[in-house]
């Protein structure tokens, strides 16, 4: 199962690499970026837009990794406060049993 799947993980990149190909060889007209002081040399409409989804696909990963990260250690803090609590709980239990 997991050489089925890593076949097919290979068979959708190098599909969309293709469509990347196809792409900017359809897209050759240069054009040139302006933002407030910087103007960006020319490069080809398929450049600018397969440049724009690559730093796309990595801040929604970055975004991703700081979330996941967050995740983590809130759960670790979380699992430390049940210990305490479920230590005590049986302290507690424990005492109460040695008065009766």
């Amino acid at each position: 199962m997991a050489g089925f799947r890593k076949v097919l993980i290979l068979l959708v990149v190098l599909f969309l690499a293709l469509l990347a190909l196809v792409f900017s060889l359809n897209n050759q007209m240069a054009v040139s970026l302006n933002f407030l002081l910087f103007e960006t040399p020319p490069h080809g409409v398929a450049v600018w837009i397969i440049l724009a989804f690559i730093l796309g696909a990595l801040s929604g990963i970055l975004i991703t990794l700081l979330a996941t990260v967050r995740s983590k250690v809130s759960r670790r803090q979380l699992q430390k406060r049940l210990t305490r609590a479920e230590r005590a709980l049986a302290d507690s239990g424990a005492q109460s049993n040695r008065t009766i």
